[in-house]
């Protein structure tokens, strides 16, 4: 972990109206890669609004590296069918980060991301300050598909010795 700046954890929560790569439903899973990190979840058999509630943890070096998200179709005798993908911009949460917000109010509304052509947001996604920790909620919006939303929440770990952000 050198040259860390800390560790962001994606909790992806679910999966909303993927789309369809077998028969009648698809068996999804999710790939985030940043750099060279690759983390997975589990696959979830014949559901199309599949709940994985997986924490995937990611160690930030450079800020500026998208983190792109991929969802597939697990197959068992062919290549797994791709159903999506997106990118995330993490710049916005780590500038919420640096700004030092240990006397406000639990609950409070940091700042606002709008979705527009340059991130993938479905919906408005707010960065958070809940239980003394900086946390963004967001719909994302996968491309290069018919249909499919993916629910995530990011949340940042400091590392000790870490590099500052």
């Amino acid at each position: 972990m050198e040259n860390s700046l800390g560790l962001l954890r994606i909790h992806v929560h679910r999966g909303v109206n993927l789309a369809v790569r077998d028969s009648t439903s698809s068996d999804p899973y999710l790939v985030v890669r940043m750099g060279k990190q690759e983390l997975k979840t589990p696959v979830v058999k014949k559901d199309v609004n599949p709940e994985w509630n997986e924490d995937l943890t990611l160690s930030v070096a450079d800020p500026n590296i998208p983190i792109t998200l991929s969802i597939y179709d697990k197959d068992t005798f062919t290549f797994d069918d791709k159903m999506g993908d997106a990118e995330l911009d993490i710049r916005p949460f780590l500038e919420a980060l640096k700004m030092q917000l240990g006397n406000v109010a639990n609950g409070t509304i940091v700042t606002r991301v709008t979705p527009s052509r340059e991130n993938c947001l479905a919906e408005e996604s707010c960065i958070v300050w809940t239980d003394g920790k900086v946390v963004q909620n967001m719909f994302v919006r996968l491309q290069n598909v018919e249909s499919g939303e993916i629910e995530l929440q990011l949340q940042w770990i400091d590392v000790p010795g870490s590099s500052c952000l």
